[in-house]
C-alpha cells in the first residue's frame, strides 16, 4: 500500500513539474496590437528606404541621399550611434522624389541589399565590410545583375525593372520583388541562379499593381502592394502566394502599402505610405503625397498608428516592439503594446 501510495505521488509530482515546466516554457499568448505608443529613436536620415536589424540589435538603413549620387548605407547601434558604412550608391531626383536605393535583408552574418535604379543585389559580408577603414564604396561589394534577368521577360509595356524588397524563403532561396516588373524573383541559394517565381496581374484597366514588401509567414508568402497612378482610395490589395508561385489577392481596400511585417503571431501589419492629392490640388494643398499622413494597419485595416511621415519599412523586435522607417521625416520611430 505504501509504495503503491509513493507512486501515486511521484506520478502527482511529475505531472505538476510538467504543467509548471510547459508554464514557463509557453507563458500566455501574446494578444494582437489595437494601438500603439509611439516614442523618437533616430533622426536625421537622407531619404531612408530600407531597414534592417542584425543578430546584435543593431539597425541598418539604406539612404537614398539627396539625388546626388549620395546613397548610403548606414548603421545605427541599439544606443542611436550612427556610422555611415558604405557611400556613393546612384541616387537621382525624379519628379521631386529621391530615387536610387531600395531594401535589404539581414541574414546569418550577410546583407542581401538592392538597388532599383542600378537594377543590382549587393551582397555585403557584415564582418568584412566593417573592418578597416569607413566609409567603404560601393564598388568594392560584390553585385549580381537583377534587372538584367527581368529585362529579359518583358513583363510590362515599358520593359520596367524596380528591384526594391526581399525576404528569405523557408527552402532557404532568396525571393526579390520587382516592384516595375510586378513580379517576384527566385534566386537559387547555392548557384544564385534567378528564376520567375511569380506574377502580378493588372489591378482594374491597366492599373499596375506594384508590389512592395515581401515575407514569409510559415505558410505562404504575403505581399504588400502600392498600386501606380493615381493612387486612388482603397484600391491597393495585399496578396498570399504559396510555395509554388500560386497567387491570390487575399483583401483589397487599402491604400499605398509600402512594406509589412509580422506580429509574434504572424498577423501581417501593413505600412499606408500617405494620401495622395489628385491635380489640381488648390491653394494650400499641392498635388502629390500628403506628409504625415502614413500609418500602420492591421490586415482587417484598422489604424494602429497614425501621423507617420511617409513611413517605408517596419521591424519587429521582440514580441510587442516594432521599429518604423519614415522617408518622409528621415526617422525611426519605436512602437509598443
Amino acid at each position: 500500500m505504501k509504495k503503491h501510495f509513493l507512486s501515486l505521488l511521484a506520478f502527482a509530482l511529475m505531472a505538476s513539474l510538467v504543467a509548471i515546466d510547459a508554464c514557463t516554457d509557453h507563458g500566455d499568448p501574446v494578444p494582437e496590437p489595437t494601438q500603439f505608443s509611439v516614442s523618437p529613436f533616430v533622426s536625421g536620415l537622407r531619404a531612408p528606404i530600407g531597414l534592417a536589424i542584425d543578430d546584435q540589435g543593431n539597425f541598418w538603413v539604406t539612404e537614398g541621399g539627396t539625388g546626388k549620387n549620395d546613397g548610403a548605407l548606414v548603421m545605427i547601434t541599439p544606443q542611436g550611434a550612427k556610422t555611415t558604412v558604405v557611400t556613393n550608391f546612384t541616387s537621382v531626383i525624379n519628379q521631386g522624389n529621391v530615387e536610387g536605393i531600395s531594401h535589404l535583408l539581414y541574414d546569418n552574418g550577410t546583407l542581401y541589399l538592392l538597388h532599383g535604379i542600378e537594377g543590382l543585389l549587393y551582397v555585403i559580408d557584415v564582418a568584412s565590410v566593417l573592418s578597416g577603414s569607413l566609409p567603404k564604396d560601393k564598388a568594392t561589394l560584390p553585385t549580381e545583375n537583377i534587372k538584367a534577368f527581368v529585362v529579359t521577360k518583358n513583363l510590362t509595356f515599358d520593359n520596367n525593372s524596380n528591384a526594391f524588397s526581399l525576404t528569405k524563403g523557408p527552402d532557404g532561396h532568396l525571393y526579390i520583388v520587382d516592384a516595375g516588373a510586378n513580379a517576384v524573383i527566385k534566386r537559387h541559394k547555392d548557384n544564385h541562379i534567378l528564376d520567375m517565381f511569380t506574377t502580378f496581374p493588372p489591378i482594374g484597366v491597366n492599373r499596375d499593381p506594384v508590389p512592395t514588401g515581401i515575407v514569409f509567414d510559415g505558410t505562404h508568402f504575403v505581399l504588400s502592394s502600392l498600386t501606380g497612378f493615381p493612387f486612388s482610395p482603397g484600391s491597393a490589395h495585399y496578396y498570399k502566394v504559396d510555395q509554388t508561385g500560386v497567387m491570390v489577392p487575399v483583401k483589397k481596400g487599402f491604400t499605398t502599402l509600402t512594406h509589412l511585417t509580422l506580429t509574434v503571431n504572424n498577423k501581417p501589419l501593413f505600412l499606408h505610405y500617405a494620401d495622395f492629392t489628385m491635380p489640381p490640388g488648390g491653394p494650400g494643398n499641392p498635388p502629390g503625397f500628403k506628409p504625415n499622413t502614413g500609418s500602420v494597419q492591421n490586415e482587417d485595416g484598422a489604424t494602429l498608428v497614425s501621423g507617420l511621415d511617409r513611413p517605408t519599412d517596419i521591424k519587429r523586435w521582440g514580441d510587442r516592439t516594432f521599429y518604423v522607417l519614415s522617408l518622409g521625416d528621415g526617422t525611426i520611430k519605436k512602437l509598443d503594446y
